[in-house]
């Protein structure tokens, strides 16, 4: 079976996969950009959930305080079982899911 490339017929089969492979390397380098935290984020993503889920606790009831809490524990475990799978160990897993479950206060934070 012949293959239809955008360029005609008389493309290059090899330079059109070079530009999708350097295309996709420059998309997932922008996605890991995007995504990249660092730990003392991390840290006031854990502050501002330990702070909302007393509040929530003092204000609504100790219950709803303690969703918040175990909604962001379920979170961590699951964002950690994804990096053992992922092929992470020990300190990298779990650094992996902190910064995951955390990670989010980069875009609140000036």
């Amino acid at each position: 079976m012949e293959q239809q490339w955008p360029e005609g017929p008389q493309a290059d089969p090899d330079l059109a996969r070079g530009r999708y492979d350097a295309d996709m390397r420059a998309s997932q380098g922008a996605m890991r950009n995007f995504f990249r935290v660092e730990l003392p984020v991390a840290h006031a993503g854990l502050a501002i959930v330990i702070i909302a889920g007393v509040f929530v606790g003092v204000v609504w009831s100790p219950r709803a305080g303690g969703i918040i809490g175990g909604a962001f524990a379920a979170l961590f475990v699951v964002a950690l079982c994804v990096a053992f799978l992922a092929g992470r160990r020990g300190r990298d897993a779990v650094r992996a899911a902190y910064k995951f479950t955390f990670g989010w206060a980069d875009w609140i934070t000036p």
